[in-house]
């Protein structure tokens, strides 16, 4: 649906705040837009199958409104943050639209957002397009599972997926570290207990030191920030408990040499033995354009921890060896390739052969295989 089929029902200049808020999120969410960013003297802008679109039928946003609007959707803690660091996280809901994931930032002296729309409705991983393996990791029973992506390629839709799956088919206690929190759990099988980074902890690592006191069984940690959350992440799923939790890398074996090089060169081999006992599966993801024009379709990458893999982990020259590995390996072995999941989705009529090459680890190899050799 384009922006301009609600023209008629938008006011030509900002209304109260709240109801300007509503309206744009009205259009994205009809729009299927997965961001919407608000800046002075500029017309809303959408992000629809990851393009950018101006929404004309609203007017541009004069300063004092958005000034205005930040003061409405923060509380006094939010405003006290924005003024001391220029720049706040958080969440806010909307009767009947559902939660929305803000920041608010200065960009040339003036007021920016950027908000992120969160589905009231949390998707199965069926409904995401995530291949079975992945689904499998919500039936360990310890451990570490990492997600990672470029922002904005779905990581917390997928966590959120699988954080549910165990609330439906476990009587498990889930604990859930964000900032802000996105997606709210129902409780069903599973008690849920979901915990905010500025409103109900401190830091991320003060939750997640908690968190071992608080009789879990699954930990869904946010964000691997900085090293004293990550050693305290493998901390818990070497006690026994299964974590999730994302990382900002492009390829699952990635993941490895950002958690190691993210500590001090005298604590990388410890480090290194933790990741390797208790790492039990990495997943990269990116969102593609459908073939119909309609919607992104989610490419996966998995690393599941065998004994091989544990011991390239610990070895520093074989690790760069573990992305062949993960090539190389079958679905039976708990592996699946960026090019094995882009040759699925293009056989499938998913996307286009032109993408698939596109975003192709190696498209001359890809695009042998899909001409059949």
């Amino acid at each position: 649906m384009s922006a301009k089929s609600t023209a008629a029902q938008v006011p030509a200049q900002p209304v109260e705040p709240l109801r300007f808020l509503s309206q744009v999120l009205d259009l994205a969410i009809r729009s299927r837009a997965s961001d919407i960013h608000l800046r002075t003297k500029n017309h809303p802008i959408l992000r629809i199958d990851g393009v950018l679109r101006p929404a004309r039928e609203f007017p541009p946003l004069p300063m004092q409104f958005m000034e205005e609007l930040a003061h409405t959707i923060m509380a006094p803690m939010h405003w006290d943050r924005f003024q001391k660091d220029y720049q706040v996280d958080l969440s806010i809901g909307l009767k009947g639209i559902g939660r929305v994931r803000v920041n608010v930032f200065y960009q040339r002296g003036s007021i920016a957002m950027a908000l992120r729309v969160i589905n009231t409705e949390i998707p199965t991983p069926k409904e995401l397009g995530l291949p079975d393996m992945i689904s499998q990791f919500t039936q360990m029973e310890r451990g570490l599972v990492i997600v990672t992506g470029a922002t904005g390629s779905g990581k917390s839709t997928t966590l959120a997926a699988l954080i549910n799956e165990i609330n439906f088919n476990f009587a498990k206690h889930i604990i859930t570290i964000e900032d802000p929190i996105e997606y709210l759990f129902t409780e069903r099988r599973s008690i849920v207990s979901q915990r905010e980074v500025g409103v109900d902890a401190n830091t991320f690592a003060d939750a997640m030191r908690a968190s071992l006191r608080e009789d879990p069984d699954v930990i869904l940690l946010g964000e691997m920030r900085d090293p004293e959350t990550i050693e305290i992440a493998l901390t818990a799923a070497e006690t026994g408990h299964l974590v999730f939790s994302t990382l900002h890398a492009p390829a699952a074996a990635e993941t490895i040499t950002r958690i190691i090089s993210s500590f001090e060169a005298d604590a990388q081999a410890t480090i290194r033995s933790k990741l390797a006992q208790n790492l039990r599966a990495a997943v990269a993801q990116r969102l593609l354009p459908r073939q119909s024009g309609e919607g992104r379709v989610v490419a996966s990458e998995v690393m599941t921890v065998s004994a091989l893999i544990r011991e390239h982990i610990l070895d520093p020259i074989k690790g760069k060896e573990i992305s062949d590995l993960i090539k190389k390996g079958s679905q039976a072995e708990g592996m699946l390739s960026f090019d094995h999941s882009l040759f699925e989705l293009v056989r499938r009529g998913e996307i286009t052969e032109e993408t698939a090459l596109q975003h192709a680890s190696s498209a001359t190899d890809l695009k042998l295989r899909l001409e059949g050799y």
